[in-house]
């Protein structure tokens, strides 16, 4: 009998293929939207009806069960909650990571098995093998950054079938198939709000923010900021500071609400040897010293080669090989043993 899968399907052309490779392959397969936010913002429409209008089609043209799972007052408070939280304290925190951690791998996957199934897909570009995570074949889009939370027994009853593709195959493969989200642009923003950014959500959230001073490696005054939580470490954009060198961000005090910036892009402040990390979590087993880790600080950075690590109970220093720039309290560092997600922390 073949096994059933309930698949995350979000209105893009990701999770539609992944229905359709899926299906093909001879799964029982259900597509599932997950309802995780669908408040519109001030000047901003939340486009959550058209997704779901969009993935019930996909749904109807590969012909297989559709549900509507609404998960919306959970991600309020998985979600929502911890980033403004994280916000308000000065940090810069990730919610993808969270929303796969709290939503896709854990609601929706216990909600999915009670419901009948036997595993659940989602369109991400990673790749599971005997509960181990591996990066995406596409490395452009490799998504294995933020799921480093996910554990291995969530690991052992989700697919990810794109993950074995790039991109522009994913694409050819919907046109193929005459899938109606074939040239759907892919979404951007952030992971519930669309297309709006996160200076825009947060006042939404919490009103506008204190103006204060933008202060100089000098020490001095050279501008005001329209709140301190708007800015992360490295920002360079968005400072509205005139003339000359271009400004980056090094550090910032919440109590004083003060933005503190540099002209200078070899400033210490802006480049670590070694970053401590909080809330480590494994996804197969801990880290061993005589193995050879790498780490990557943001989506999309590049790999640094770890010299050593000292373990202190949750936290871990980790001490790299070459210097990494505007290394940012809140975002999470996540290692990688070659291909394999190890796990990761926050950083702090």
């Amino acid at each position: 009998m073949s096994k059933k899968v309930y698949v995350g399907m979000s209105g893009g052309v990701d999770s539609s293929v992944t229905a359709a490779l899926l299906r093909d392959q001879g799964y029982e397969v259900t597509g599932v939207f997950m309802k995780n936010w669908s408040q519109d913002l001030p000047g901003h429409h939340c486009t959550w009806e058209e997704d779901y209008q969009d993935a019930k089609r996909v749904a109807t043209e590969l012909n297989i069960p559709f549900k509507l799972y609404d998960f919306e007052n959970q991600y309020r408070q998985k979600v929502v909650d911890y980033m403004v939280s994280e916000y308000k304290a000065g940090r810069t925190p990730n919610p993808d990571v969270m929303c796969n951690q709290e939503i896709k791998f854990k609601l929706f996957l216990e909600t999915a098995l009670s419901d009948g199934a036997d595993l659940i897909a989602t369109g991400h570009y990673s790749r599971i093998k005997d509960g181990k995570l591996l990066v995406g074949l596409d490395k452009n889009k490799d998504q294995s950054y933020f799921l480093y939370r996910v554990n291995e027994s969530a690991l052992k009853k989700s697919l990810m079938p794109i993950g074995e593709l790039e991109k522009p195959e994913v694409r050819k493969i919907a046109h193929k198939l005459g899938l109606s989200t074939a040239a759907k642009k892919d979404s951007q923003g952030i992971c519930f709000v669309g297309k709006v950014g996160i200076k825009e959500f947060l006042e939404t959230e919490l009103g506008s923010q204190k103006p204060g001073k933008i202060i100089d490696q000098h020490k001095e005054v050279i501008g005001m900021h329209e709140g301190a939580i708007f800015y992360t470490i490295g920002q360079r954009h968005g400072l509205n500071i005139g003339g000359g060198l271009p400004y980056y961000v090094t550090s910032k005090n919440m109590k004083k609400n003060e933005v503190y910036v540099t002209t200078d892009i070899d400033a210490k402040e802006l480049w670590c040897d070694h970053l401590e990390v909080s809330d480590m979590f494994y996804i197969n087993k801990t880290m061993e010293k005589d193995k050879k880790y790498m780490v990557r600080t943001r989506y999309r950075a590049d790999l640094i080669d770890i010299k050593n690590f000292v373990v202190n109970h949750d936290n871990v220093t980790i001490y790299l090989k070459d210097e990494v720039r505007a290394i940012t309290p809140g975002q999470s560092a996540v290692i990688y043993e070659n291909d394999r997600v190890v796990g990761g922390g926050i950083v702090i």
